[in-house]
Order: structure tokens, then C-alpha cells, then sequence
């Protein structure tokens, strides 16, 4: 289990990254919807791994390739604005768990089944 601290540092990461991601320049990321899913840091703060999910999944993996690209950049960014002893290293992760959700959810309801909420209640 994660410390309080490394969960309050990864919440900060999530809305720098998120808020930094608007300010690259690279065509890969700026023309696809990114949003980071989560953020895992290591206790001694030299590696964090960021989940991300895309809304265009057919330009996800080129948006890997340009945020791997824009890791550099973002990290020297994150490190001044967040004022940590060192700046983690970025690693990226693909979470598709959003695509799979709405995939599920597409199935569940081709079924055609109706739900009596009714019989919930009683």
C-alpha cells in the first residue's frame, strides 16, 4: 500500500501531466484525446509510471511513440513546477480499460434485455 504522501505526489503528477500534455508540440500528441488514467510513483521517487487511454484507439500507438518522444521535455517541466527533490523518469503504460468499458457496455445492451426495476425494490 502506497504512503499518503506518494498518493498525494501522484495526484499532483496526474494534473501537472495532464495540464502539461496541452503545451507539446508534437503533431502525434496534439492531434489525438489523451487522458491519463492513473499515475504510479516509486517510493524514492525516480520512476513514475503514467496510464494512459486514448479516444482515437487507431492513433494510439503512435501518440505512445510521441509521448515517449516528449517524456524528456515533460519531465524536466514536472520536476519545476512540482519542486521535488528529483524529477521521476516517465515510463507510459496504454490502459485500455476505458475502450473495454464501452466495448462491455455496446454488448450488454445489443442483448436487448430489459431490466424491471420493480422487482429490485420488493
Amino acid at each position: 500500500m502506497a504512503s499518503n504522501r506518494i498518493l498525494l505526489i501522484n495526484e499532483e503528477i496526474q494534473k501537472e501531466l495532464s495540464a502539461l500534455l496541452r503545451t507539446v508540440k508534437d503533431p502525434r500528441v496534439q492531434d489525438v484525446m489523451i487522458s491519463i488514467t492513473r499515475v504510479e510513483t516509486t517510493p524514492d521517487l525516480r520512476y513514475t509510471k503514467v496510464y494512459v487511454s486514448f479516444l482515437q484507439t487507431e492513433k494510439a500507438a503512435e501518440a505512445m511513440k510521441g509521448l515517449k518522444s516528449a517524456a524528456g521535455f515533460l519531465r524536466r517541466q514536472l520536476g519545476s513546477n512540482l519542486k521535488l527533490r528529483y524529477s521521476p523518469e516517465i515510463v507510459w503504460a496504454l490502459d485500455d480499460s476505458i475502450t473495454y468499458g464501452a466495448k462491455m457496455l455496446a454488448l450488454i445492451n445489443s442483448l436487448g434485455v430489459e431490466h424491471d426495476d420493480e422487482a429490485d425494490e420488493g
